[in-house]
Order: C-alpha cells, then structure tokens, then sequence
C-alpha cells in the first residue's frame, strides 16, 4: 500500500515485508512489550493494570521521548494478527482492565484484523501522540472504547523542532473532535474503571510552560467541559534531550504549579500527576528477544 495512515500522509510503499516511509516500518506490527502495566492514569490502570501492547515506532520523532528505544529505534520483534488476538485473550484471563494499544498508528491495518478475530470483553484503549488522520481514527470506529491521546503542543514551531511534524496543533485538535464525537467524554463504572471516553494527556516541558498554558487554552476553546484533561509532570531527559539546551532538564516545581493553576482557572477537570513520577524507574524495561514479558 502507498501509506497515507497518519497525517504525514507520505505515500510510501509499505507492505508486510517492506518499510517505509515516515515511520520506516512494513505494516507488520512489531512490538517491544506486551503485559499489565500499572502506570497510567487511575482509571485506565486501576488495581490489576492495563493490558499494555507497546508497539515499536511511532508516527512522531519526538527527541526526548521516554520510550526512544522503541518509538525512534524500533526495537522489537514481529507479530502477526493471529498472535497478536490471542495476546488479548491472555492478557484478559489476567485480570486486566483494558487492552491498551500504544502507539499503533503505524500498524491499523493489522489492529483491525487482531479485533475481527477475538474481540475481548474489556474496553480497548488508543494510547496515541495526538497526530492523527480523521480518516484512520475512523476506521477504527467500534473498536476502540477509549482513546488516550497526547496534546503535546500550541506551538507548531516547537512541533516541528522537537517532534518532526507540522500543523500539530490543528491536526491534533481535529483528531480529538473526532474521538469525542466517537465515545463522548470519560465514563467510569462503579470502580471507577474507565469504560468509554476521551482523556487527554499532556506533558509539560521544561522551560515551555507558555506552550502548556495554550494547550489548555486550545482544549477549553474547542470542547469547553467535555473533556478530560490528564496534566503530566513526569518528564525527564530522555533519548536526544540531552543535545537540546531547553529539554536537558526535569521541571521545576514552579513550572508545574504555573500550569496546574492555569488549568483550574479554566475549570478544566482531569487527573495531576505528581512530580516524584518523573523518574526513570517507571520507564518499562523492552524485552526485545520475545513478545511478551
């Protein structure tokens, strides 16, 4: 196929045996990780987990992600659909409260395929950066239960320097309209376990507290009280952060309360991290040479 999955919409050739393009992976998934993950937000990973596949590659460059090994290397090993529906079923008989698909942009043919052959009994979660095509998410209409994007940036030139991508913001927005016009806002049952609903992340950066301020403001302007906001304070340097003078640090304090107050003055509602988390313990270890755990 001539790609045009994400919204980089490159066109190159890529079936199960070729890589290319933007991603510079063959459709054939490939994943790093497979197994209950206890790190996300409350909802998503309750008290027994989410049933996290961790796809290698991703749609963005991002230079400080804290998955790099996987997101810009793509470490992994290869996985078909077949293999990939009974992961589900596993990962279901262990008590998790979701699938979680991360960053599976690249690989939406071959979802699709892994849901036609086991649908689990637990809602499915997108765990995206945000940079998505209408067209794909769409695709995925009653599939996906949850989605958990990213909204990195309000600042496209940041976009473009730290992550390889242009018109972030418009596209991103775009794309959560679309996922809330899908599943509508965040819905919990009587655990507290999220069942439906849109959460969406967003990571402060050091020294960019004014690009976290505009995000906010991008997401009440465009969805008001219909969305859910999780404000992450977790970062630290990561993959090539080191060799950006801006991103080479963790955040101050103040940083995170400037935009956490910022947040509560748009009575957006959401989740707060706290800034022990940004530590480099609760970066999961890839396993590399198996599928799974």
């Amino acid at each position: 196929m001539k790609c045009r999955l994400c919204p980089h919409k490159c066109g190159a050739y890529r079936d199960f045996d070729t890589a290319g393009g933007k991603c510079n992976l063959p459709l054939t998934a490939r994943v790093a990780r497979i197994a209950p993950h206890f790190w996300e937000e409350p909802p998503i990973s309750g008290t027994k987990g989410s049933g996290a596949v961790f796809f290698s590659g991703c749609t963005l460059g991002c230079v400080f992600c804290q998955n790099y090994e996987i997101s810009s290397k793509c470490q992994g090993v290869p996985i078909t659909a077949e293999t990939l529906s009974h992961e589900y079923k596993r990962l279901e008989d262990m008590g998790v409260h979701n699938i979680n698909l991360v960053s599976a942009t690249h690989f939406v043919p071959q979802i699709i395929k892994s849901f036609e052959l086991y649908r689990p009994n637990i809602p499915v979660v997108y765990n995206c950066s945000g940079f998505e095509r209408v067209e794909t998410l769409r695709a995925l209409e009653g599939i996906v239960d949850i989605y958990l994007p990213d909204f990195k940036y309000s600042d496209d030139a940041l976009a473009l320097a730290y992550s390889g991508c242009e018109n972030y913001s418009a596209v991103a927005s775009k794309a959560i309209g679309e996922m809330l016009r899908q599943k509508g806002n965040l819905s919990l049952d009587g655990r507290g376990i999220a069942q439906k609903g849109v959460i969406v992340r967003h990571l402060v950066l050091p020294n960019h507290t004014k690009n976290s301020m505009g995000v906010l403001d991008i997401l009440k302007e465009n969805f008001g009280d219909n969305i859910t906001v999780s404000l992450m304070g977790q970062y630290i340097p990561h993959g090539k952060a080191h060799e950006y003078p801006k991103l080479n640090r963790k955040i101050t304090k103040r940083e995170y309360e400037k935009v956490l107050n910022h947040l509560w003055d748009l009575g957006l509602d959401g989740f707060m991290q706290e800034l022990n988390s940004a530590d480099e313990s609760y970066i999961p270890q890839w396993d590399y040479s198996s599928k799974t755990e």
